[in-house]
């Protein structure tokens, strides 16, 4: 039986989420830390090691699908790529409040906002991928395709770096979602807040109003 202080609390991720999410923020911020050095002269001057950090860059931007696909093992993480793959019709409710800026925002396990992030940053890691591999190995391809190539690269690095700020930006600013990915759980008045039509969610409110009214 669980302790009454585990009750005011909801599973949300299980350890294989948590360390695929945690790898690909570690090869993340890798790469954009590489990108960094290599492009912004006074960050290459002060680290110098250019081919190291190059080497660094490359065998990260590499291995930065791997978590994915090795969390594609755990039935849990399967089904979070459901959902984040999927809009229901409270996220087009949940992008209509943003635009009105109101507090009220139905939202499921995972928000619109957090679905349009993981299809945006997905797609961004494959054309990135694509894209370095032309300019890594450049026998594959004419001049004018790797020219192509690394002027894409280079533009969407930025906007990758932009992208990720704002994610990290909001993660701070929520410490309770952040406790949610170190821990694995989240407290219920939180998920009850922010993810109303989360099925967890739901059936913790509904136990505890059970629990309340047989008192």
């Amino acid at each position: 039986m669980p302790r009454p202080a585990d009750r005011t609390r909801i599973p949300r991720f299980t350890p294989a989420e948590r360390w695929v999410h945690r790898a690909t923020a570690a090869l993340m911020l890798v790469c954009l830390a590489t990108a960094a050095c290599l492009y912004y002269p006074p960050l290459s001057e002060l680290v110098g090691r250019r081919r190291l950090v190059t080497a660094l860059h490359e065998w990260c931007g590499l291995a930065l699908p791997v978590p994915l696909l090795l969390g594609l093992a755990s039935r849990a993480f399967r089904a979070d790529l459901a959902r984040l793959n999927r809009f229901a019709p409270y996220d087009r409710e949940w992008l209509r409040a943003v635009r009105r800026r109101s507090y009220r925002r139905p939202a499921g396990k995972f928000n619109a906002g957090q679905k349009l992030y993981a299809g945006w940053i997905a797609g961004a890691v494959l054309v990135m991928t694509g894209t370095g591999l032309l300019m890594w190995f450049t026998h594959l391809a004419p001049l004018v395709w790797r020219t192509g190539a690394t002027f894409v690269h280079d533009w969407l690095a930025l906007a990758v770096a932009i992208v990720v700020g704002g994610h990290v930006w909001m993660a701070v600013k929520d410490p309770e979602a952040r406790r949610g990915l170190r821990t694995g759980s989240v407290d219920h008045l939180w998920a009850a807040r922010e993810h109303p039509d989360w099925d967890h969610a739901r059936d913790h409110a509904r136990d505890h109003k059970a629990g309340r009214s047989s008192r």
